[in-house]
């Protein structure tokens, strides 16, 4: 081979190297400012998160001052199940929570009590969607616990990936049950009832499952009841809520056994206590599947229990949590149910 070619082909190889060597540059520069932009924009949405939950906080007092005693309480719940350095310091320390107390201000020596949990895989107990609920449980005389449980928003990064869903939120809700009877003397504690909607409605269901005697009545509208299904009807962006290293960490397909471990529909037998299921058939959000299936696993353990199924009422998901005349006569029955076991000291009217 003549010494031009050789030093031809070196050339060339030489080139090559240098393009990618290049291309290699570019595409970690290219991940690093990915990655920083994603920081950036995950720190915003925190702190957008932060101020509007401080915003809302400030709503729930003005919106019911007149009829309320409100207050913002800390208490703790149990350690994170999952850590990334079970050695460091504060390492398997109880997790600090957070949750709103309502007291009727016009009320007997007395009164019942309803843990009232919100819903929405990260979410948070808000004005928008749980004050006129609010307004009228109060308005029946009730004393209220609204718990912002693990992975709740408006409290950071770090309490966000603490989620567990249906796992130590669970837990976390009792404990808020257990602090309100432990601190407001006003309360009887053999008048508690506890309710939710959607992921509030599951919570709801597994407090009942996991603590049959600590509660009276329950209701739990439009509940998450079949998480294994319910990862089958889903994208893949919510199963990855799932699957994230900091909660579960398997997809349903690596680890089923967990995800029935977590569904109501799948802990049917242990129900105990009286229970009010309400669902609807045009729901986008939770399909009727699921909740049929836990109506089907309720019957077929033999319990009692009532139930609705709306068929096409309108709002979808949030069907009786708007101000609709059906959302209304809705939440009249809820209402008559619970007051059937609580003995509220205003009922709801008849007449109504």
């Amino acid at each position: 081979m003549k010494l031009r070619t050789v030093l031809h082909l070196i050339v060339i190889a030489l080139g090559v190297c240098v393009l990618r060597a290049q291309t290699t540059v570019s595409h970690v520069a290219t991940n690093v400012v990915e990655d920083r932009l994603k920081a950036l924009e995950d720190s915003v949405r925190y702190v957008d998160e932060h101020l509007a939950k401080a915003v809302d906080d400030l709503m729930w007092l003005r919106r019911l001052e007149e009829i309320a005693i409100i207050d913002k309480v800390r208490f703790t719940g149990p350690a994170p199940r999952v850590t990334n350095n079970p050695t460091a310091q504060g390492a398997g320390n109880p997790l600090v929570l957070t949750a709103y107390t309502f007291i009727p201000k016009n009320r007997p020596e007395k009164i019942p009590l309803l843990v009232y949990i919100h819903g929405g895989v990260h979410s948070d107990f808000r004005t928008g969607d749980e004050l006129h609920i609010t307004r009228e449980l109060l308005e029946q005389g009730y004393a209220i616990i609204a718990p912002e449980y693990r992975g709740s928003t408006g409290y950071g990064k770090e309490f966000w990936e603490k989620i567990d869903y249906g796992g130590l939120e669970i837990e976390d809700v009792f404990a808020s049950k257990q602090w309100m009877l432990e601190n407001h003397a006003e309360v009887d504690p053999e008048r508690v009832g506890i309710l939710g909607w959607s992921h509030g409605g599951m919570i709801t269901l597994m407090n009942l499952f996991d603590y049959p005697s600590d509660y009276k009545v329950a209701y739990a509208g439009v509940p998450v009841s079949d998480l294994v299904a319910r990862m089958g009807y889903k994208g893949d962006d919510y199963r990855g809520l799932f699957a994230a290293p900091y909660h579960i960490g398997k997809t349903a397909e690596d680890n089923v056994n967990e995800y029935r471990r977590r569904s109501p529909a799948w802990n049917a037998e242990k129900l105990q206590t009286p229970l009010f299921i309400e669902t609807n058939t045009s729901d986008e959000d939770v399909n009727v599947l699921e909740v049929e299936h836990l109506i089907q696993a309720l019957k077929a353990a033999g319990k009692n229990f009532e139930y609705k199924i709306y068929t096409n009422a309108p709002g979808g998901h949030q069907f009786n949590r708007l101000d609709t005349k059906v959302a209304k006569e809705s939440r009249v029955g809820i209402y008559r149910f619970l007051a059937r076991y609580l003995n509220p000291p205003n009922p709801p009217n008849a007449q109504k």
